[in-house]
């Protein structure tokens, strides 16, 4: 991925943001990034991920509804 422009000002969650976001354990978010299913970055040993990727993340797992 791309770092966004500067100007951009995209907001940044760390794992433990994106736990709460997707009802998940930390552990969890960390297992997607070393597998390379959520695409992040560290500052401080500190994994940062850009709401893009998360979103990314969302779209490719979200599956389309069956009708009934």
């Amino acid at each position: 991925m791309i770092a966004p422009n500067m100007t951009s000002r995209e907001q940044i969650y760390t794992a433990e943001e994106v736990a709460r976001i997707l009802r998940v354990n930390t552990r969890t978010i960390h297992r997607l990034i070393k597998r390379g299913e959520l695409e992040a970055f560290t500052i401080g040993g500190v994994y940062r991920i850009y709401q893009s990727a998360l979103d990314d993340y969302i779209v490719r797992r979200s599956r389309p509804r069956k009708d009934t």
